[in-house]
């Protein structure tokens, strides 16, 4: 029978870890499980769930950090720092209906742990540019700390950047400091019609350099725009291509209108304000389109802008694929209803001759089971790999093998 462990202290974190260790029982580290099924399956009879370790532990609106512990819900933290009118900036997603639970469950250790960014990414940087500090317990049931509660803080090695996307293989996070900033006064995003994949790529590049200073760019083709609950997005029935700007209200107006003028030589434009705003770029960061879709097999490519187009394009030649593009085309989201490994394997061959990275991202059991779910590692930085994790892990009790067998 499967044993559930429910830490609400870094104490009973330290006395499961060492239960576990004397025990040799690998155990599967959860937040609110929102992301349970984001990896390679687990076949630990264990489980560290840690959805009542809760809790803002210091907020200091003035210095822009704020600590909480692991389980602490984003939608929890959000609340309280809107009243200063600040926000976490990397916009951590909710992916939660991505993996058919329900909204709302998303935790900051969940989310630090898997790196886990929104689109705005572009400008401001992933969540681990945001991770200043923690404390955390070891494979070894060792407590250990690093970084601390200020913004600029070089002290040591930065354990913050290793741990962050580590998917809890390393160590679990019991208290994390993250900077926090204040929310942009406006926000709008221009939208242009009827662009290719290949030639809106090209023009979000050019943007992306230009004083229009965006915050976000994407691109969705005609089948994917019409899924969108924004109205001018969904029924103009042509591809739509976005680019969000934030800022003071007199610039953001001054640089929509520079840009609807520049954009109006590709096609039609349209601009959407605060709330539609707002909607549209939480359907691209948590990735709604393949949302109530769990007959596809949801991919996350990255790669260089200039490859995108074409990448999609060969993925298209050998399987059917939907895609959309986020970070100026340099993130790929993409679907596929063939879940069977041929599709995956061609979808491997096409990132590997680019030089690109794809994540598995959500799919059944036995197919992330069956390939790589994340991209292969050289046999030198899986040799690395493999002695972090000895280092912090040596009996290999915490998330066994969710990020690649035998890590």
């Amino acid at each position: 029978m499967d044993s559930v462990l429910v830490p609400t202290n870094d104490t009973q974190v330290r006395e499961a870890i060492a239960w576990a260790l004397s025990e040799k029982k690998p155990m599967t580290v959860n937040g609110a499980g929102s992301k349970a099924l984001l990896g390679r399956p687990s076949n630990s009879e264990t489980t560290m769930d840690l959805h009542d370790f809760t809790g803002v532990i210091d907020y200091q609106p003035s210095e822009l950090v704020l600590t909480a512990r692991p389980g602490t819900p984003i939608s929890e933290i959000d609340s309280l720092i809107r009243e200063q009118n600040q926000e976490l900036a990397f916009e951590p997603p909710d992916l939660g209906p991505l993996f058919g639970v329900s909204p709302g469950r998303a935790t900051l250790g969940g989310i630090i742990a898997c790196n886990l960014s929104g689109s705005r990414r572009v400008k401001v940087g992933a969540a681990r540019d945001h991770f200043l500090g923690m404390q955390a317990i070891n494979g070894r049931g060792e407590a250990f700390k690093s970084g601390g509660k200020v913004v600029k803080n070089v002290t040591g090695y930065d354990l913050c950047k290793l741990i962050a996307g580590s998917y809890g293989t390393l160590a679990v996070l019991t208290e994390i400091s993250v900077k926090v900033l204040p929310k942009a006064e406006k926000t709008r995003t221009v939208l242009v019609f009827g662009l290719h994949d290949k030639n809106a790529i090209e023009m979000l590049s050019d943007i992306m350099s230009t004083v229009h200073e965006p915050t976000a760019l994407a691109h969705l083709p005609p089948t994917i725009g019409t899924l969108s609950a924004v109205d001018l997005v969904a029924n103009v029935g042509k591809s739509v291509t976005a680019v969000r700007v934030e800022g003071p209200s007199p610039s953001v107006i001054s640089r929509c209108e520079k840009l609807r003028k520049y954009l109006s030589k590709f096609g039609k434009t349209e601009e959407l304000h605060s709330q539609r705003s707002k909607i549209f770029w939480k359907e691209i960061t948590n990735v709604s389109p393949f949302v109530g879709k769990p007959e596809v097999a949801v991919w996350r490519i990255g790669v260089s802008s200039t490859e995108a187009a074409k990448l999609t394009e060969r993925i298209a030649s050998v399987c059917e694929a939907e895609w959309f593009y986020d970070c100026a085309g340099g993130l790929i989201w993409l679907a596929t209803p063939d879940t069977e490994i041929p599709a995956s394997d061609a979808i491997r061959e096409a990132v590997k001759s680019i030089g690109a990275q794809a994540t598995l991202f959500r799919a059944e059991a036995n197919l992330r089971a069956a390939v790589p779910v994340f991209e292969p590692l050289p046999e030198p930085l899986h040799n690395l790999s493999t002695r972090v994790k000895r280092s912090f892990d040596p009996q290999g009790i915490l998330n066994p093998g969710r990020l690649y067998p035998g890590l």
